[in-house]
């Protein structure tokens, strides 16, 4: 196997057609025809199921991909950690984040690290829960903020540290009839329609879960696929929501107040992982001690 067959495998089976991958190689579609169909005879196996030019991953397919994917990754980062071993201050941080910290939470630290190491780079991507998990493990990334912390046992192959905790907080609008309170519990909200993330964010969940707790299921009016989403919903008196409360940091929308809830246990998590398996980059390494340095600090100073 060439690494040039790899490559050509690779975007084949993400853009799952010939000739767009070949456009995007900068390559004729016959060259990567020809590669692929070498990989499959050197192998011995069928890699894709060709429907025309366009084509999807056989299930071996699917198994080559993955491990060729990792492996492709692990010879990427080794060609990146010889260049920064000498200044790591210069090299590049690859960090993925869920879309709630999008805003405010990441941008910040970003900053704060620029100064200090100004010539760092980063690669940013924003993922589902999941897809962080996932991807800190097939080594997509190294990085990943996430919220909450996994706390699951089958999550041997990442590790990582809690940052903080932050409080839940109720967003209502301006004209709500509990909008002039300077706290609430969350069972007063249960006749109100909410607005919600979609179906497979993890902090629609816990929104949900934690109205279950409060013995109420929330009566969900109106979904936005993100947390500013939410806000022009609450803004538009299309109903309330739950926010993390770090979203909400200089950046409370017009008609909108945010109320603290009384309940109990009602924050999350806030942390970094990276993969047990992997080392970080030396640039990497860098930004994580950041990390914990910043909030260590920080946690200080709110004791």
């Amino acid at each position: 196997m060439e690494t040039r067959q790899i490559r050509y495998f690779l975007k084949v089976a993400e853009m799952e057609h010939m000739t767009e991958a070949a456009i995007s190689l900068h390559v004729a579609q016959s060259s990567v025809s020809r590669q692929i169909s070498n990989l499959e005879n050197e192998l011995d196996v069928e890699l894709f199921i060709r429907e025309g030019r366009r084509v999807k991953l056989t299930p071996l397919g699917k198994i080559f991909y993955d491990r060729m994917k990792q492996a492709m990754n692990l010879m990427d980062d080794a060609k990146r950690e010889v260049k920064e071993y000498m200044n790591p201050e210069k090299g590049t941080v690859r960090i993925a984040f869920p879309i709630s910290m999008a805003a405010h939470t990441l941008p910040s630290i970003i900053y704060a690290f620029r100064t200090r190491y100004p010539e760092a780079q980063f690669e940013m991507s924003n993922a589902l829960y999941p897809d962080l998990i996932k991807g800190v493990v097939n080594g997509e990334f190294n990085l990943a903020m996430i919220a909450p912390m996994p706390i699951k046992e089958h999550e041997k192959k990442i590790t990582g540290t809690t940052l903080f905790t932050e409080n839940i907080v109720a967003l209502l609008p301006l004209h709500h009839p509990l909008a002039n309170r300077t706290s609430i519990l969350l069972r007063e909200l249960k006749d109100d329609p909410f607005v919600v993330l979609p179906e497979g964010f993890i902090f629609r969940d816990q929104v949900v879960q934690a109205c279950n707790v409060a013995r109420f299921s929330p009566q969900v009016a109106f979904e936005g696929k993100d947390i500013d989403a939410l806000k022009g919903l609450v803004s538009a008196g299309l109903g309330v929501a739950l926010m993390p409360e770090s979203t909400l940091v200089d950046n409370t929308p017009r008609s909108t107040v945010m109320i603290p809830l009384t309940d109990a246990n009602l924050t999350r998590t806030v942390g970094v992982i990276y993969p047990t398996q992997r080392e970080l980059l030396p640039t990497e390494q860098l930004f994580y001690n950041f990390l914990l340095e910043i909030y260590e600090r920080l946690n200080e100073f709110k004791k």
